[in-house]
């Protein structure tokens, strides 16, 4: 096997031309038998296999560096420098990453998770270049879906500045996670159409190369008018225009072509964009065929396609889909804002029904919110679904745009809490804190799926901000017979008791039901169990009350303790001059690395065992 000679960066320079064709297609079987056993991202690696091999021809690692935009196609990048017998445990808890990470090797240049930021921190790491006095090259992959967001134009307009070489590889697939969508996609699609522009060039160039004397003449003359040449055949020239050469588009699956065109690049002394068309998903006919839903995978059969795991129950994105719909119905000021996710978010069957009440802003999560504010100052009422670890990305646009306004935007905040396999940067485990500072949010976090469905009907009559926050994965059923009338700003009594009280949030209330129970049964401790419901407002009335019989508080969330709940209840226990001791179960100060979510929520104590252990230690030093 051609891939068995690769063990470190460097390596596939060795490799005879001949051999390539065959590594590429044996880093694909290698890949999709791989991904099929761990789950992970299958058809953005499957589409830049050519490109990554050819960056790696042309580039030397680690002195040469490379940043990938989000990160999630740099399988291929790792198999090439060496990470070949790590994928065993690709994503899993103390395994290799499914992400850049600087900490694991020392060709991953830059840490990765989010859309659209390669270009600022290769910009970065050119002037650092500089400045320092090195010669290396620097070289930023972003695909066109990323290319969406804001981010990345304010990226290209100081790029346009740089005296010295930077290298803009543009990974088109016509893809982020679903479709692309909006102007820059149409703009694309317009280069794209224009490839006999660059046939003819070619064509031209090499009929006029052969004319005697007068043929480099002419062929000089029109490379100083090519941008006039490009502007008629090449409507737009976004790039051009700003000052950036531009070159494409190239086959991303054609290794000379891309190797040829990044060699004469590295000699470009300014920044430049190479526009590569891939295929994501190339190579297996299901993620061809479907390359969305290939796009993050669990484990699957590989003869068929179909997940190893079938799906048992509602998930909680599957229970916001329905109450979308049956609230759309009855509201028809009610609008849904995606920001590129509509399958993952579960927008896509109010799409089908509601097209013009639905919303798809591409990857522009800050655009997504104040899109959403201008929609609710002009009288509609909009939904902004988006996970957790994106919402952060708009949190300057959820305060100044939406909550001093007071507008009535809710933002329903999937994948809150800890989500596994893809690790630190998309955990969603801070938005407790960076949403209840502000002022007139409101925070509804639901015990189970039926409270989800009454956490949203509830919102819809609020006349603010308004943030439901649920967990990824199968929605909880348990509890169903705890369900007291859903006021705003009203906590739940599920277990009246004495002694030790639980304020768990959302996804921690079952959590705290096995903790009470056992607490009972082995201490003969029967405490109290409450469903905070509402993080903001605080419930104080119920706090003022449980102060009478209680004399430890143990708050329990799925967020890190900074800026949480616990640190709010403790605030106001403290302010009141309230007799009673606090213990907070939280995530402590920390980033949460790629891993199972048992195996997660026990390393950072918030598991039931752990939690358990906790309170009878806090019960021993109060006696």
């Amino acid at each position: 096997m051609v891939l068995e000679k690769i063990k470190g960066p460097g390596d596939i320079q060795k490799l005879d031309k001949s051999e390539y064709g065959l590594l590429a297609q044996e880093i694909r079987s290698f890949l999709i038998d791989k991904i099929s056993k761990t789950g992970g991202h299958l058809a953005s690696n499957l589409g830049v296999v050519e490109l990554t091999m050819a960056l790696h021809l042309v580039f030397d690692l680690p002195q040469d560096q490379i940043i990938w935009d989000v990160g999630h196609q740099s399988y291929t990048h790792k198999l090439l420098t060496g990470r070949k017998d790590d994928f065993d445990e690709l994503r899993t808890y103390g395994g290799l990453s499914g992400f850049p990470k600087r900490k694991e090797s020392s060709c991953d240049a830059f840490d990765t998770g989010h859309s659209s930021t390669s270009i600022s921190a290769g910009i970065g790491l050119v002037e650092a270049r500089d400045l320092m006095g090195r010669h290396n090259s620097v070289i930023s992959v972003i695909g066109d879906g990323a290319l969406t967001g804001g981010m990345a134009y304010e990226a290209l307009n100081n790029a346009s500045q740089l005296k010295s070489n930077y290298i803009i590889i543009l990974n088109d697939n016509n893809m982020s996670i679903s479709a692309n969508i909006g102007g820059i996609s149409r703009h694309l699609n317009s280069i794209r159409s224009a490839v006999p522009y660059n046939k003819l060039k070619n064509s031209l160039a090499g009929a006029l190369s052969k004319i005697p004397k007068v043929g480099d003449g002419i062929i000089r003359h029109i490379v100083k008018t090519k941008s006039l040449i490009k502007q008629v055949f090449l409507p737009g020239m976004l790039f051009e225009n700003m000052g950036i050469t531009y070159w494409g588009p190239v086959d991303g699956h054609d290794i000379e072509a891309l190797t040829r065109v990044l060699k004469e690049a590295k000699e470009i002394n300014r920044a430049v964009v190479i526009h590569v068309l891939t295929q994501k998903g190339r190579g297996y006919g299901p993620a061809e065929d479907n390359p969305s839903r290939f796009h993050g995978v669990e484990p699957f059969d590989i003869r068929t396609g179909l997940p190893k795991k079938e799906k048992t129950g509602e998930t909680y994105t599957d229970v916001f889909s329905q109450t979308m719909m049956e609230l759309a119905e009855e509201y028809p000021e009610l609008v849904a804002v995606t920001a590129a996710m509509p399958d993952g978010t579960g927008l896509t069957p109010f799409a089908r029904a509601y097209p013009k009440r639905f919303f798809d802003v591409g990857i522009a999560e800050q655009h997504a919110v104040t899109f959403a504010a201008g929609m609710a100052a002009g009288g509609l009422r909009p939904v902004v679904a988006v996970y957790s670890s994106f919402l952060q990305r708009a949190y300057d646009q959820i305060l100044h745009d939406v909550c001093i306004q007071n507008l009535p935007v809710i933002f329903a905040v999937d994948r809150a809490g800890l989500v596994g396999s893809d690790g630190e940067t998309h955990q969603g485990i801070f938005d407790l804190s960076y949403l209840s500072e502000i002022p007139n949010m409101t925070i509804i976090a639901p015990k189970n799926k039926y409270e989800l469905r009454e956490a949203f009907r509830c919102a819809m009559t609020i006349s603010g901000p308004v943030a439901v926050r649920y967990p990824r994965g199968q929605a909880c059923e348990a509890m169903a017979e705890y369900h007291a009338p859903f006021i705003c700003g009203k906590s739940e009594l599920i277990h009246p008791g004495r002694d030790v009280v639980f304020l768990a949030v959302g996804s921690m209330v079952q959590v705290a039901w096995e903790v009470q129970k056992r607490l009972q049964e082995e201490r003969g401790i029967d405490g109290t169990l409450v469903n905070v419901r509402f993080v903001k407002p605080l419930d104080t009335v119920i706090l003022d009350a449980l102060v009478r019989d209680h004399s430890l508080f143990v708050t329990m969330e799925e967020n890190v303790l900074s800026g949480g709940f616990g640190e709010h209840v403790g605030s106001y226990l403290h302010h009141q001059n309230l007799p009673v001791r606090l213990l907070s179960i939280a995530i402590p100060d920390m980033y949460v690395e790629h891993g199972n979510v048992d195996i997660l929520k026990r390393e950072v104590g918030i598991d039931a065992d752990s939690v358990y252990a906790r309170v009878c230690q806090a019960l021993e030093e109060r006696d």
